[in-house]
């Protein structure tokens, strides 16, 4: 998965180009909010879940022996993917990019996708969203279930409000893709990788059946401004 380069705008290679960099950074994607919170958990004794971190939160994460970043925002033109470009370049650390979305249900291939990652990527490692509660949550549930072999009931787990996950919003279909296998293909006999694999699993038709609560919608869409 190779990154795209940063567009000009926010080339490090120039002490201006880098303020430019920081300053949109620190502004346009929050990063001042996330100096002192890092929303971090060590979900098992090889993965950390966090928001995105900042170029000296990934020095001290190399220093606790993570070896692999893998950031699930995409980004590839934005200024905290130039950054954390360039500071796991220089730390040694390995960058992975898995765009996935919060407001979707996952397509077949996403979801095959994850379990690809996390049988391939080198551990310990970290994973990232925006603010580490979202697309960290889903990803989380899909480790839990296909490295750690935790059933999908006890795997979502991870989509809990104590990481910050409202399940009320529109972030709340992320749940709903596995409410829907509970409903449709555990009762079946079926894994969820069999549900996924077959007819049944219909991420647009999913989708348009979920319904968000307009208070949880109002939090995620308006006051929180979820990425």
């Amino acid at each position: 998965m190779t990154a795209e380069p940063a567009r000009p705008g926010f080339d490090l290679a120039t002490p201006g180009g880098r303020l430019r960099t920081y300053a949109d950074y620190l502004w346009n994607d929050h990063a001042y909010l996330r100096l002192g919170f890092q929303n971090a958990h060590w979900i098992s004794d090889e993965l950390v879940r966090t928001n995105q971190p900042w170029p000296h939160q990934l020095a001290a994460w190399k220093a606790k022996g993570v070896r692999t970043i893998v950031n699930l925002r995409g980004g590839f033109d934005a200024s905290f993917h130039a950054l954390e470009k360039d500071a796991c370049a220089r730390l040694g650390l390995e960058m992975v990019d898995f765009t996935i979305t919060s407001r979707e249900v996952p397509s077949r291939a996403r979801v095959l996708g994850a379990k690809r990652l996390f049988e391939t990527i080198a551990y310990p490692a970290l994973m990232h969203c925006k603010s580490g509660a979202d697309r960290a949550g889903i990803m989380s549930v899909f480790y839990m279930h296909f490295r750690k072999g935790l059933p999908i009931r006890e795997a979502m787990d991870q989509l809990h409000l104590r990481y910050l996950h409202m399940r009320q919003g529109k972030t709340g279909v992320l749940d709903y893709t596995f409410e829907r296998y509970l409903v449709e293909g555990e009762p079946a006999g079926m894994s969820f990788l069999e549900w996924v694999e077959s007819a049944l699993y219909d991420p647009d038709g999913m989708k348009a059946d979920f319904r968000s609560g307009k208070f949880g919608g109002f939090l995620t869409e308006s006051l929180l401004k979820r990425e």
